[in-house]
């Protein structure tokens, strides 16, 4: 266990709203060894991009557990799988694909006239486009996105619930049967699929299937969050919306702002390889360390008015995708998908669109990952 200072938290009331307790630990422990969670934090942007960029020490492999035991390593098999989602890959290949599902997700959409767009929009258009870039287009959107939280949860669950362990089994077992299915009637469409990139450079296929899973686990939730997110937080901000239309900003930079304002991807975890010593905090071998990028990113060291949504904000400090190596190798994808695709696309489709007031309130959970619960709204039918 590190010798960093003592930092308890209520899990409930943190995974409700981490912002203000992750605002007390930057001023008073910024590198604090929380006991409820069983982990040191970083909660400082600059410490964050330190030890993120040093892997030799900080290790995103994992040596045990839920998720190693399920998802193994990974890093290795990131240089294989990476010219696929790079973004030049991206914008060859896949962006026009984004383009298609997205319309149809809002062809089927537009003439309801209202819908929850975390259910209806977000989690569809997440899903479609994450079955066609792992291959898995033999499942709906609904499993990639059950499949998906359930192993979310699983790799979460500082609790030892097992019930949440049964569910994030069955659904690597689901996954595994998909991949199976895949690849006993492979097609022309998915040729460069990551499924089919990782299995034509002859990896072995427990490291194939686990790179799967590992894409699923967070290229699902980050994507639909942001969307679900994105589209809440100009409906409730319309001048920005506003700015937006108009071209003084771009889609782009409302997408970033939305992830640094409420990181979808709040935590990464890291197991310290080695004994060693930072900003005078001594680290043992084995320490679990969680690098906070919900908190790096309102850190007041490098944003004004951190805890305001502002899309005229510089974002290059922001740590949404991460940093160095262990930078997010869907973050091309995700750019595309959300800022290039989703948000500009449901705007012009759904007129006049807006918050049902009407309907349950917009609420938020969740610390590790982040995102909106519902988003009501209403728009005018064409």
């Amino acid at each position: 266990m590190s010798t960093a200072p003592a930092f308890h938290v209520d899990v409930a009331a943190f995974s409700e709203d981490p912002y203000p307790i992750l605002a007390e630990m930057r001023a008073e422990a910024p590198i604090c060894f929380v006991p409820e969670l069983g982990a040191t934090l970083l909660t400082k942007r600059d410490h964050i991009h330190a030890c993120e960029r040093n892997v030799a020490v900080f290790s995103s492999e994992p040596s045990g557990g839920l998720m190693g035991e399920l998802m193994g390593a990974h890093r290795e098999e990131r240089f294989v799988y990476y010219p696929a989602i790079s973004p030049n890959a991206v914008k060859a290949r896949w962006a026009e694909q984004f383009v298609e599902l997205t319309d149809r997700v809002l062809d089927n959409l537009a003439p309801k006239g209202s819908a929850d767009l975390v259910v209806d929009y977000a989690t569809a258009v997440s899903g479609e486009a994450l079955k066609v870039m792992t291959g898995l287009t033999n499942i709906t959107y609904e499993e990639m996105d059950l499949w998906s939280q359930a192993m979310i949860d699983g790799i979460t669950n500082y609790t030892g619930d097992p019930e949440i362990e049964g569910r994030c089994r069955a659904a690597t077992a689901a996954i595994d049967e998909a991949i199976d299915e895949r690849l006993a009637n492979p097609d022309d469409e998915s040729a460069h699929s990551l499924l089919a990139v990782m299995v034509q450079s002859g990896k072995p296929i427990d490291k194939v299937r686990a790179n799967i899973k590992l894409t699923i686990s967070g290229g699902q939730n980050e994507p639909r969050d942001a969307i679900a997110g994105g589209i809440w937080a100009l409906l409730t901000h319309p001048d920005q919306l506003d700015a937006v239309r108009e071209g003084e900003v771009s889609w782009q930079d409302a997408f970033e702002e939305y992830c640094r304002w409420v990181a979808p991807i709040g935590m990464a975890p890291r197991r310290v390889v080695t004994g060693h010593e930072f900003e005078g905090v001594e680290f043992e071998a084995e320490d679990e360390v969680f690098l906070m990028f919900g908190s790096a990113n309102r850190d007041e060291a490098h944003f004004d008015r951190a805890d305001e949504f502002d899309v005229e904000r510089d974002n290059r400090m922001a740590l949404t995708f991460g940093a160095g190596p262990h930078r997010c190798a869907g973050a091309a994808a995700s750019r595309s998908l959300v800022g290039d695709v989703a948000l500009p696309r449901a705007f012009n489709r759904l007129a006049d669109v807006q918050i049902d007031d009407t309907a349950q309130p917009v609420s938020f959970v969740g610390w590790e990952f982040r995102g909106p619960v519902n988003v009501p709204t209403t728009w005018t039918t064409p």
